[in-house]
């Protein structure tokens, strides 16, 4: 039990070690003042449009938590939901291990309104399927519309075989529809049941799940400069790549991990310029977001140590 609880943070502040060396050894002649005038040179309009896509990307994510509820059959206030769901992705994506920690998160918030573990626990697995099939879905678009993404970490060549890739990634996404509309059997793993999503919640998942995605990664397009910008697309896949490898690293908010990978896919722009459009992803999707979730926290804690003294 101590290896298991030890193991993931341990792999998760190894991954930002290792980024970390590599980062730095990658801006090596990069001075602060020159990080900060690539910030400052961002237009205020672009600001604007960062964060205005960040509150997009938060919206949508509390549609995965409302997709998920209405899975299972259960209602809970609007505000409630949206809250819980604000408050469990800013948490896990600063903490790191985001479905471990989100599962926590969500058990502490739901239980109060009446859901069950079993319960709680297909909520948490909707969630995070939903946002592995937008994933797939959204990656296999971008390696069919701009073939040579992955050549962009790699010399092997794949632009021939990206559209392939994305033809093939798509087919388990077509399955998944298929299946929902033929209303397959339950999941059964022992006494656990996961039940096909019918297919409005599919439809709902293919639509919040992207949007979540899009909007993610115009937080870092719009803070980019023109020059040597490669395009929404680019940056989209780019970020997915990022995204992803930062996830599975639990490295705590990908730190390291995500400027790494992301500036090895953008060798065509300035080291400092892709640096400085990170900052304003991590401070509009990672650093307001936990700050406030902390005070969501607080006021839901304080709200049921009232509740119990009464």
């Amino acid at each position: 039990m101590n290896f298991k609880r030890y193991f993931w943070p341990a792999v998760g502040l190894a991954a930002v070690a290792f980024s970390v060396w590599l980062l730095l050894d990658e801006l090596r002649g990069i001075s602060l003042d020159d990080v900060w005038d690539s910030l400052v040179a961002i237009p205020s309009d672009r600001w604007a449009l960062s964060a205005l896509s960040a509150v997009v990307a938060y919206a949508a994510l509390a549609g995965y938590d409302h997709i998920a509820l209405s899975h299972i059959g259960k209602r809970v206030s609007w505000l409630f939901v949206t809250l819980c769901s604000f408050t469990t992705y800013a948490l896990s994506h600063n903490i790191g291990g985001s479905v471990f920690s989100g599962a926590v998160i969500r058990y502490r918030a739901y239980v109060t309104k009446g859901l069950t573990g079993q319960e709680v626990g297909v909520l948490v697995a909707i969630c995070w399927f939903t946002f592995v099939l937008s994933t797939i879905t959204v990656g296999a678009i971008v390696l069919i519309l701009v073939p040579g993404l992955l050549d962009r970490f790699s010399s092997i060549g794949f632009r021939e075989f990206s559209s392939a890739t994305g033809i093939i990634l798509l087919i388990p996404v077509v399955a998944y529809i298929f299946g929902s509309w033929l209303h397959l059997r339950p999941l059964r793993i022992g006494s656990f049941q996961l039940h096909y999503p019918r297919l409005p919640i599919v439809a709902r998942q293919l639509i919040i799940g992207p949007l979540e995605l899009f909007a993610a990664g115009a937080v870092i397009y719009f803070a980019l400069p023109e020059a040597g910008n490669p395009g929404y697309l680019v940056v989209l896949g780019v970020f997915l790549v990022s995204f992803s490898v930062a996830q599975i690293s639990h490295a705590p908010g990908g730190l390291g991990v995500l400027e790494v990978v992301f500036l090895a896919g953008l060798p065509d722009m300035e080291a400092v310029d892709v640096l400085a459009a990170l900052l304003v992803f991590r401070l509009f999707y990672l650093i307001a977001p936990f700050v406030i979730s902390l005070g969501v926290v607080l006021l839901f804690e304080r709200a049921q140590l009232q509740r119990s003294d009464i």
